[in-house]
């Protein structure tokens, strides 16, 4: 494995997220456990974000429930290599159902970047989104600059799904900008937003 060449890639987490996430209307997004979390908040918390603290492997579980049930609203999962690689069975799921207003953008930086940086399986032969097309979704790429950034910006934003992107960036650790941490009071925000008050 090259635990190193990802120190040189020249996407940035926090912009590629603050890309993915501008002028992005009445989107539901779901973030995996850790840096992704503090990426879509850094770009803005919104109500309408439901960052993991925990459940790793079950930001796409999530996401899928929330695109299956909110059919006319576009639903995006961030997440990590490590927490993606936690829960691929998901992968098989999420196309067999095959909502269309699904998409899932993996930061890849290929570590393990809430457990001290240690190289995961991305770093070696392990394609994630080979993985994906191999399970059946119909649209999938790997970016690696930002040009392939810019091309597959309305793929996240509009395109009929589910939508898999793996996104290589730079290895690194930026500053913490935390969401709230009270499961509840992100549970009761979000549903909030999405439904409205109850009668």
């Amino acid at each position: 494995m090259d635990s190193e060449r990802s120190k040189h890639y020249p996407l940035y987490r926090r912009e590629v997220v603050a890309r993915l996430l501008r002028d992005r209307g009445d989107m539901l997004v779901v973030a995996g456990l850790g840096a992704s979390a503090w990426d879509i908040t850094a770009a803005g918390d919104d109500p309408l974000n439901f960052p993991l603290w925990g459940a790793m492997g079950g930001a796409v579980p999530m996401g899928l429930g929330l695109a299956l049930s909110q059919p006319g609203r576009r639903v995006l999962v961030v997440t990590g290599d490590g927490e993606m690689l936690m829960g691929l069975g998901s992968l098989a799921t999420v196309a067999l159902q095959s909502p269309a207003n699904l998409g899932i953008v993996v930061l890849d930086n290929e570590h393990y970047g809430e457990t001290g940086m240690q190289s995961t399986h991305t770093a070696g032969n392990t394609d994630l989104a080979a993985m994906a097309i191999a399970a059946g979704f119909p649209v999938c790429d790997t970016v690696r600059d930002d040009a392939g950034l810019e091309a597959t910006l309305p793929l996240v934003r509009n395109g009929k799904g589910p939508v898999f992107l793996n996104i290589k960036i730079r290895a690194e650790t930026p500053p913490l900008v935390l969401p709230p941490k009270q499961g509840v009071v992100l549970k009761n925000r979000f549903r909030l937003a999405l439904l409205g008050a109850e009668e």
